[in-house]
């Protein structure tokens, strides 16, 4: 049984990419050729063997793969040149890059098959495809799947943003502001927060950073009450003693903190928080002459 199809493109890389494609192409029976007519370069396939629907799967996930390669990057940057025209050039390139990045393996696939689904049923019912045309007014799903990618990078772009914008003004506050003291000691583990002074004594966490009758709904970690404490505390030297792991927030507080910011995982202190358990105890022997106070806090 005989089966032909045609891609029609006035792009000579494209039609270069196919037909280099089409000569490791898995599958027996296939003859190619190609012709230009007018402003298009025509790659044809013939396919005599028996099982057409592999045939017309093949060459849909071929076609699907090359419309990715090819026009992709140039969906992307007009969907974001289209509907986020108030960026500047530079931040319309981040977003752009920012695209890129995102779409993960899992994304690849989905949109993948999008195409080739589509291709798939349009092979059935017609032997010539207009590259240009079929991605311009055929791959409707395809093209809002990539507007949504854009959607979301673009929030998480503006949200990247204000966090920058957020940490560099707290860390001009910390770099103008005279320190109110010496020695701060923060211990992070299971992604909570405690305070101990120079001289080991809980330090209580500053509770202002709220007004309750604006932000009832608002709950607050440890975090926030730590890090609010620390910018009225000011110290001069911060040491970290990281019980776990270091995150978001630790890398937050080195980024206001700056030069400031000791970290440590092997002391005196971070022995006692690695043996304890899920909660935070007080120990029964003292990491100093002086006795400490260490908070109970449930993980």
């Amino acid at each position: 049984m005989l089966k032909t199809i045609c891609v029609k493109t006035n792009n000579k890389n494209i039609s270069n990419h196919l037909l280099k494609e089409l000569e490791y192409f898995e599958l027996d029976n296939i003859y190619v050729s190609c012709y230009d007519f007018k402003k298009y370069t025509n790659v044809i396939v013939h396919y005599v063997g028996n099982d057409t629907k592999n045939f017309l799967s093949k060459i849909s996930i071929l076609i699907a793969y090359s419309i990715i390669d090819f026009y992709e990057p140039h969906i992307i940057s007009n969907l974001i040149n289209l509907n986020y025209f108030y960026f500047s050039t530079e931040e319309k390139s981040q977003i752009y890059n920012l695209c890129l990045t995102n779409i993960d393996f899992k994304s690849s696939i989905s949109l993948v098959n999008i195409i080739t689904n589509t291709v798939y049923k349009y092979f059935q019912e017609n032997k010539y495809l207009v590259l240009d045309g079929f991605v311009n007014f055929r791959l409707h799903e395809y093209i809002k799947e990539l507007d949504s990618l854009v959607d979301m990078c673009v929030n998480k772009f503006i949200i990247d943003r204000e966090y920058k914008e957020f940490i560099s003004l707290l860390k001009s506050y910390v770099e103008t502001t005279p320190c109110n003291s010496s020695i701060v000691h923060l211990i992070y583990k299971n992604e909570n927060t405690i305070l101990l002074d120079n001289q080991k004594n809980v330090i209580p966490y500053k509770s202002d950073i709220i007004n309750k009758k604006y932000l009832s709904d608002i709950s607050f970690s440890t975090n926030d009450y730590a890090l609010n404490s620390l910018l009225t505390l000011l110290p001069s030297k911060l040491y970290i003693h990281v019980i776990d792991k270091e995150d978001d927030f630790i890398d937050t507080i080195k980024l206001i903190f700056n030069n400031r910011v000791y970290i440590c995982t092997d002391c005196n202190i971070c022995s006692i928080y690695k043996k304890s358990n899920s909660k935070f105890k007080i120990p029964s022997a003292s990491l100093s002459n002086s006795n400490w106070l260490f908070p109970f806090l449930m993980i």
